[in-house]
C-alpha cells in the first residue's frame, strides 16, 4: 500500500507537466483557498489521476464502483418518498388534513368517510410507482450481472460488471458492450484501430472508428497486458459525449488523448474479434449515465386550467363553510329547550360564547363538506391518458411508416390533451419536412455548372409560375444508385480530361475523395461497398467521387487509398495512398472541416469544404472571376432547393506545415479548453485558400408534407420553419411545403444588402454590430407597418416573414424582441434561416412566453433538442439522424405527415375528452356536496350529517368512478376522418371551447338546480310517506333514497354528456349503479356493533317495500335532468358547436370508407401487429348519437360507421330535419 501512495504523491506532484514547483507560486496559491478556523478547505481537483492495472494505487483515491441504479426509492426509501411525492399535490394534501380533522370529536363524520377514498388513491399510485420501479431494478441487476473479462494476474477472469474499478484493464469481444467508459489500449485489428456502434447512445446505426496510440498497440495478450503501467491524468467525470482530454504517462513520456482513444459505456464493438481497455470513468461516473437526466417536466395547459377550477373550488367550499358557521353561531340558543342546551354542553354547542361556537362549527363543516373536492379525479385522469398514450396513439397503423417499422411512440402521457390546443408549430427542415436521402445532382467546377438535372422545388416553382416543365431526357452516361443522381456526359467516365479546366477537376474528385471521415465497409469493388458515413452528406459526396473516377477504398488511421482512373491517360486506372497527416474536425461553429495530406510524391496539400460563408472567408486574393461565377452558381442551386458546400485548397511548404505542427501537437496535448484551441490552430492553416467549385446536394421533400401543412393551415395552426440552410433554399422549400405562395406579402429581413456588404469589407466589428443592427430595427418598424395596414383591409393577403440568423441575433435583442414578436404574430408563416441551435430555442421561447400560445417544435437531430425542449409539447422524427431528438421528446413519429392524425386526430379527441372528463367531476362532486349543505339549513347549522359515511365514501371510487373513464376513452364527436376532412375542427380546441368558465358555469348552475330536485323533492315527498308499518319516514330513510336518485341521476346524466355511446358505456353505468344496490343490500342487512352502522340497518328493504321509492326513482331523474334536457337543445338548434353542424351534415353517412383502408392494411398485418389493431379499434360497438335534447338516431358515430349500420329514423328527427338547409337526398316515391 505504501508504494501505492508514494505513486500517488508523485503524480499530484507532477499533474500538469511539472515536476517542480516555485515556492511563491504555491504561496500565492494557498492565499486564494478559503480558510476557516485555521484549516484549508478542500477544492475540487480539475483533473484525476488513475493508475492503470493497479487498484491498490487507485484504493486511496476511492473512485466510485461500477454497479448502476436507476431506480428512484429501495426498500427504506419508497414509503417515504413515495408518500411525499404523492402529497405534494394539492388535493391529496388537502385530503390528508381532512383525514385528520375527521379523527378529532368535532368531525361529524367518521374518519373511515376520508380515510377509505385517501388510502384507495394511494394505493393505486403507490401500486403504479413501485410496479415501474421494479421494472427498473430488473433492469438495473441484469445489466450488473453481465460478464466482463478483466484482467488478474497474467489471465482473463469473467466477473460482472458491478465488480469492476476503476484503472482495470478489461477485454471485450466482438459485438460486446463496453461496460464502462474506457481508453482504448489496443485491437486485434492492425495499426491498433477497432470500429464501434453508437446506437444506444445517439441512436446512429453508422460505425465510428476508433484509433488507439501507437505505444500501446502491443497489449493485445496477457501476458504483455500484465506489464502495462500507465499512468493516465484526464478531466474530472462530466457529461460531454464528444469531447474527452487527458493524457498518458507511459515510460516517463506524456501523450495526448482524445475522443478517439476513449470507448463510451452503452456502446458497441463491431467488425473487430476483440480489443483491450483500461476504466477510466464507471458506473454513474460514465458518461452515458451522467446524460440520463430526465426530459424537462412539462405539465399541459388544461392541467394548469385544472388547478384553478380547484382552487375556485376551495374558495367555494370556504363560502359554504363561512355560511354555515355564522348560521350556526345565530341560531345557537337556550331557548330551543328541546336541544338540551341548558346544563353543562361541549364548546362547539355552548350558547354563551358564540365565537367558538363559529369557529368549531367551521371546522366541522370542512369534513363535511370535504367532498366538493373530487379526490380520485387525478388518478382517472391519469389512467385514461396512459391508456389514450399506449393502445390509442402508439397503436395507430395511420401513424405506422411500414418502410422504417416505425409506429407512433408516445414518450409521456402528460400532454395528450396538449395536442389537441397546439397554435404555433416550429419545424426543423432537413429530415422533417425533407427526406434526409441526400443525392448529389449538381456541381459547380473552376466557374463551369454540371449536371442537368430539374429539381422538385424548380418543377414546384414553374407550376406556380404557370409554366410548364419539360422533361430532361437522360444521357447515356446518366447514374442513379442511393446517394448519386447525376446527368452530365461532360464529366463522366473520363471526359473531364477534356473540359477547359481539367486540373480544378482532378483536384475537385480529390478533395470529394479524401476529406472526409468516412468508412468503407464490404468488398474493395465500386458495386459492392458501402460507406458508413457520420451524415448523409458526407456519403454522398464520396459516392460521386467513386462514380467521376476516384474510388476511396480503404482506411488506415494514416492512409486514405483512392482508386484513380482516367489521370494519367484515358482508361489508365491506379491505386494511389494518400498519407493523412492532420484532420480538422467539421463542428457546428467552425461549418468546416480540413484534411491536411501527403501524396506519395511527397506533395503537401490541405483539402477544406465547408459552408459558402466561411469558405469565401478564408480565400486567397486574386481569381475573382472563379469566386464570382461560384457565387452566381450558389444562389442559382440555393434557389433550386439544394444543399451546397464549397471545396478549396492550399498547397503547404515543409517549413510551413512543420512549424504549425507542432502547435497544433501543443493544442492536442492541452488539458484546459483543448477544442478552443484546436479550433484557433486550425484557423491558421486554414487561410489563403484556392477556390476548386461547389457541390450541390438535393434533399426531397417528405411524402405528404404539403398536404400535411395545408391541412394544419386550415386548422389555424401557424407554422414556423427555423433551418440552417441558405435563404434562397428555405424560400423554395417553403413554396414547395405549401408555406409560402405567390398570393402571400412577404416581408424578407436579410443581412445579404448592399449597405451591410460594404460594412463587412471594412472589417470593423463594432461598426458592422451597429450597422445590422440600425438595419433590422428599420426594417421590423417598417414591416410592422405595412402588416397593420394589410390587417386593417377588408380583403388583405396573408402575411410571411423570412429572417435570416445575423438578423435574427440583433432581432431577438430585448430593445427589438416585441417589434419581431408583434410582426411574427401577425404573419401565417415565418421563415427563419442560417439559425443556430440556440437561436432555434430562443425562437421557441419567445413565442410560447412572449405571447402565451401553445406551442410545438418539431426536429429529427441532435441541433434540434432545445427546441423541442424548449416548446409546450416536443416531437421527435425518427429519421436518419440518430435518436438524440426523440429522445428528448414528448412524441415520436416517423414523418412530418403523422402530425395531421397526431394533432386533428388524436389531440383533438383527447382535449374534448379531458374537459368532459374534468366537468362531470366538477359536476357530480358538486351535486353531492349541495344536497348535504341544504339539509345544513334544516338542521340549525349544526353540522349533522345527511348521508351514511360509507355512501360519503365510497361515492367517489365505486359508485361513479367507471363511467367517467370509460368516457375518457372513447368518446367520439366526429370520426377521424371526418377531423381531417374539417380541419377547422380543430380552431375549437386552439380557442379553448370547452373549457372556458362560462361552460363551467353552466354545469355548476345544474348542478345547484339538480342538488336542490333531490334534496328538497326527497324530503318533500316523505313529509306524509309511511312504511308498511304504518311508521313515518326517517332522516336515514329519506336520505337513502336521496342517496339512491343521486347516483342513478348522475350516471344518466353522463350518457348526455356522451357523443357516441358503446356497450362498454352501458355495462360502466348499467355496473355503477347495481354496485350501489349490491353495496346497500348488504350493508343494510347487517347489523355491526360499536360503530353507526345501526343506522342504516334495514333501511332499503323498508324503502322497497313502498310504492313511495320507485314513484320517486322515476320522477326525481326526469325532473333533475330536464334542464339539462332543455338546455342541450336549444343550445345545439339555435347555438351548435362547429362539430355539431358536422354532425348533422354527416349524421345519415352510411358508412365510413377509412374503415375499408384500414382493413386492407390489416389483412397484412403480423399476429403481434394484428392484435395491436384490433386492440387500437376497440370499442367495436353500434352506438347511437344521444349527446343533446332532440334526438338524431340517423347519426351514426365513428363506431357505428365502422360497422356500417344504420339506425331506423325517428319520426321526430323529421321536423328538425325539415328545418336544415341540407337534405338528405331523398328517395323517388312509391307508385
Amino acid at each position: 500500500m505504501s508504494g501505492g501512495r508514494d505513486r500517488v504523491r508523485v503524480a499530484r506532484a507532477r499533474l500538469g507537466g511539472e515536476a517542480t514547483r516555485d515556492p511563491a507560486a504555491e504561496l500565492r496559491q494557498t492565499s486564494s483557498r478559503t480558510v476557516q478556523l485555521g484549516r484549508v478547505q478542500p477544492q475540487a481537483p480539475s483533473h484525476r489521476t488513475i493508475y492503470c492495472n493497479d487498484r491498490e494505487a487507485n484504493t486511496p483515491v476511492g473512485f466510485k464502483g461500477n454497479s448502476v441504479s436507476t431506480t428512484k426509492y429501495n426498500i427504506l426509501t419508497f414509503l417515504p418518498k413515495g408518500l411525499f411525492e404523492q402529497f405534494r399535490r394539492v388535493a391529496n394534501l388537502y385530503f390528508l388534513m381532512i383525514s385528520i380533522l375527521s379523527t378529532t370529536p368535532i368531525s361529524p363524520v367518521h374518519p373511515i368517510t376520508n380515510v377509505v377514498p385517501l388510502s384507495l388513491v394511494l394505493l393505486v399510485s403507490l401500486i403504479k410507482e413501485a410496479f415501474e420501479d421494479w421494472k427498473r431494478f430488473q433492469n438495473d441487476k441484469a445489466i450488473n450481472s453481465t460478464p466482463v473479462d478483466v484482467l488478474q494476474g497474467e489471465k482473463w477472469e469473467s466477473i460482472p460488471w458491478k465488480k469492476l474499478q476503476v484503472g482495470d484493464l478489461v477485454r471485450i469481444k466482438q459485438d460486446g458492450f463496453f461496460p464502462a467508459d474506457l481508453l482504448f489500449l489496443a485491437s486485434t485489428n492492425p495499426d491498433g484501430v477497432c470500429y464501434i456502434e453508437t446506437a444506444n447512445l445517439d441512436g446512429e446505426t453508422n460505425l465510428k472508428i476508433r484509433k488507439a496510440l501507437e505505444k500501446t498497440w502491443d497489449y493485445v495478450l496477457p501476458g504483455k497486458a500484465s506489464e502495462f503501467r500507465g499512468e493516465v491524468q484526464c478531466e474530472q467525470p462530466n457529461n460531454s459525449l464528444y469531447t474527452f482530454t487527458g493524457n498518458l504517462i507511459l515510460e516517463k513520456q506524456t501523450l495526448p488523448l482524445s475522443p478517439n482513444q476513449l470507448l463510451l459505456r452503452g456502446c458497441s464493438l463491431r467488425n473487430t474479434e476483440y480489443i483491450v481497455g483500461a476504466v477510466i470513468f464507471a458506473g454513474h461516473e460514465t458518461k452515458v449515465m451522467m446524460n440520463s437526466m430526465n426530459v424537462p417536466s412539462k405539465r399541459s395547459t388544461l392541467e394548469r386550467k385544472l388547478d384553478k377550477l380547484i382552487l375556485a373550488l376551495f374558495a367555494f367550499l370556504f363560502i359554504m363553510c363561512l355560511i354555515g358557521a355564522i348560521g350556526s353561531g345565530v341560531f345557537i340558543n337556550r331557548k330551543y329547550y328541546y336541544l338540551g342546551l341548558s346544563g353543562d354542553v361541549e364548546n362547539q354547542f355552548n350558547p354563551d360564547n358564540r365565537f367558538v361556537v363559529t369557529i368549531l362549527t367551521m371546522f366541522t363543516l370542512i369534513t363535511l363538506y370535504s367532498t366538493i373536492i373530487p379526490i380520485s379525479l387525478y388518478v382517472s385522469i391519469e389512467m385514461i391518458k396512459f391508456i389514450q398514450s399506449t393502445q390509442f396513439i402508439n397503436k395507430d397503423l395511420l401513424m405506422y411508416h411500414s418502410e422504417s417499422n416505425t409506429p407512433a411512440l408516445a414518450r409521456t402521457s402528460n400532454l395528450n390533451e396538449e395536442l389537441g390546443q397546439v397554435e404555433y408549430i416550429f419545424s426543423d427542415k432537413t429530415g422533417t419536412l425533407t427526406r434526409n436521402l441526400m443525392e448529389f445532382f449538381k456541381c459547380s467546377i473552376g466557374g463551369e455548372i454540371y449536371g442537368t438535372g430539374i429539381t422538385e422545388i424548380e418543377r414546384g416553382g414553374a407550376q406556380r409560375n404557370g409554366l410548364k416543365v419539360d422533361e430532361v431526357k437522360r444521357s447515356a452516361t446518366a447514374v442513379h444508385e442511393k446517394g448519386f443522381n447525376f446527368d452530365d456526359a461532360r464529366i463522366m467516365r473520363g471526359a473531364w480530361r477534356n473540359e477547359r479546366d481539367p486540373e480544378a477537376c482532378k483536384e475537385f474528385f480529390r478533395c470529394l475523395a479524401i476529406c472526409h471521415t468516412v468508412l468503407p465497409e464490404g468488398d474493395e469493388s465500386p458495386e459492392k461497398i458501402t460507406y458508413q458515413a457520420a451524415s448523409p452528406d458526407e456519403a454522398a459526396l464520396v459516392t460521386a467521387a467513386k462514380k467521376f473516377g476516384f474510388f476511396f477504398y480503404r482506411r488506415t488511421p494514416t492512409t486514405v487509398m483512392v482508386r484513380e482512373s482516367h489521370v494519367e491517360k484515358m482508361g489508365k486506372i491506379q491505386d494511389v495512398a494518400y498519407e493523412i497527416l492532420n484532420v480538422l474536425e467539421f463542428n457546428s461553429t467552425r461549418k468546416r472541416q480540413s484534411v491536411v495530406c501527403r501524396y506519395p510524391n511527397g506533395r503537401l496539400i490541405l483539402y477544406c469544404k465547408g459552408a459558402d460563408t466561411v469558405i469565401y472567408e478564408r480565400l486567397a486574393g486574386g481569381n475573382q472571376d472563379v469566386r464570382r461565377l461560384t457565387r452566381e452558381h450558389l444562389e442559382q442551386f440555393g434557389s433550386a432547393g439544394l444543399r451546397t458546400l464549397c471545396l478549396a485548397y492550399r498547397e503547404l511548404s515543409n517549413e510551413l506545415y512543420e512549424s504549425w505542427n507542432q502547435k497544433f501537437i501543443q493544442a492536442k496535448s492541452s488539458l484546459r479548453e483543448r477544442e478552443k484551441k484546436l479550433d484557433e490552430v486550425a484557423e491558421m492553416i486554414e487561410k489563403d485558400l484556392i477556390l476548386i467549385g461547389c457541390t450541390a446536394i438535393e434533399d426531397k421533400l417528405q411524402e405528404g408534407v404539403p398536404a400535411c401543412i395545408e391541412t394544419l393551415s386550415k386548422a389555424g395552426i401557424k407554422i414556423w420553419v427555423l433551418t440552417g440552410d441558405k435563404m434562397e433554399t428555405a424560400i423554395n422549400i417553403a413554396y414547395a411545403c405549401n408555406l409560402i405562395n405567390n398570393g402571400m406579402k412577404q416581408f424578407i429581413i436579410s443581412s445579404e444588402t448592399d449597405k451591410i456588404r460594404e460594412v463587412e469589407d471594412r472589417g470593423d466589428p463594432v461598426e458592422i454590430a451597429h450597422t445590422i443592427r440600425e438595419s433590422v430595427n428599420q426594417e421590423l418598424k417598417r414591416c410592422l407597418e405595412e402588416a397593420h395596414h394589410y390587417l386593417y383591409s377588408i380583403s388583405g393577403p396573408k402575411l410571411a416573414l423570412i429572417i435570416d440568423g445575423k438578423c435574427l441575433m440583433y432581432a431577438l435583442d430585448p430593445s427589438l424582441r416585441v417589434d419581431l414578436l408583434n410582426l411574427s404574430l401577425n404573419c401565417s408563416s415565418v421563415v427563419c434561416c442560417r439559425v443556430s441551435p440556440l437561436q432555434k430555442a430562443q425562437v421557441t421561447s419567445l413565442v410560447k412566453k412572449g405571447a402565451r400560445k401553445i406551442t410545438l417544435s418539431i426536429g429529427d437531430g441532435a441541433n434540434d433538442v432545445s427546441m423541442i425542449q424548449a416548446a409546450h409539447v416536443g416531437v421527435g422524427i425518427s429519421g436518419l439522424e440518430g435518436m438524440q431528438a426523440v429522445m428528448a421528446s414528448d412524441f415520436a413519429i416517423a414523418q412530418f405527415r403523422f402530425l395531421t392524425d397526431l394533432l386533428l386526430v388524436h389531440g383533438r379527441w383527447s382535449y374534448l375528452r379531458l374537459c368532459k372528463v374534468i366537468l362531470y367531476f366538477f359536476y357530480k362532486n358538486l351535486t353531492f356536496t349541495l344536497t348535504q349543505f341544504w339539509f345544513t339549513f334544516q338542521t340549525g347549522f349544526s353540522g349533522q350529517r345527511f348521508y351514511d359515511d360509507w355512501f360519503q365514501s365510497l361515492y367517489n371510487v365505486i359508485f361513479t368512478a367507471l363511467p367517467v373513464i370509460i368516457l375518457g376513452l372513447f368518446d367520439k364527436d366526429v370520426s377521424a376522418s371526418l377531423s381531417k376532412k374539417y380541419p377547422q375542427l380543430y380552431k375549437e380546441g386552439i380557442r379553448n371551447m370547452f373549457f372556458k368558465w362560462r361552460v363551467v358555469a353552466v354545469w355548476a348552475f345544474f348542478s345547484f338546480y339538480q342538488s336542490l330536485v333531490f334534496y328538497y323533492f326527497t324530503t318533500a315527498a316523505s313529509r306524509k310517506g309511511q312504511n308498511s308499518s304504518g311508521k313515518i319516514f326517517g332522516l336515514w330513510d329519506v336520505s337513502t333514497m336521496a342517496f339512491t336518485c343521486v347516483v342513478v341521476t348522475v350516471n344518466l346524466r353522463l350518457l348526455m354528456a356522451c357523443n357516441s355511446i358503446t356497450r362498454w358505456h352501458y355495462i360502466s353505468i348499467a355496473g355503477s349503479i347495481l354496485a350501489w344496490f349490491l353495496f346497500i343490500f348488504i350493508y343494510s342487512g347487517v347489523m355491526t356493533p360499536y360503530d353507526r352502522q345501526e343506522n342504516i340497518f334495514f333501511v332499503i328493504y323498508v324503502l322497497m317495500s313502498t310504492f313511495f321509492f320507485y314513484l320517486t326513482l322515476f320522477l326525481v331523474p326526469i325532473f333533475a335532468l330536464f334542464g339539462d334536457f332543455l338546455y342541450q337543445g336549444i343550445q345545439r338548434w339555435f347555438f351548435p358547436y362547429d362539430y355539431q353542424v358536422v354532425q348533422e351534415m354527416h349524421k345519415d353517412d352510411a358508412e365510413d370508407n377509412s374503415r375499408m383502408e384500414l382493413l386492407e392494411i390489416g389483412n397484412h398485418l403480423t399476429p403481434d401487429e394484428a392484435r395491436s389493431y384490433a386492440i387500437s379499434q376497440l370499442p367495436r360497438e353500434t352506438s347511437k348519437h344521444t349527446g343533446f335534447a332532440f334526438d338524431s338516431p340517423g347519426y351514426e358515430s365513428f363506431f357505428a360507421s365502422q360497422q356500417g349500420v344504420v339506425a331506423p329514423q325517428k319520426a321526430w328527427d323529421v321536423a328538425r330535419r325539415a328545418s336544415m338547409r341540407s337534405r338528405a337526398p331523398q328517395r323517388p316515391p312509391r307508385t
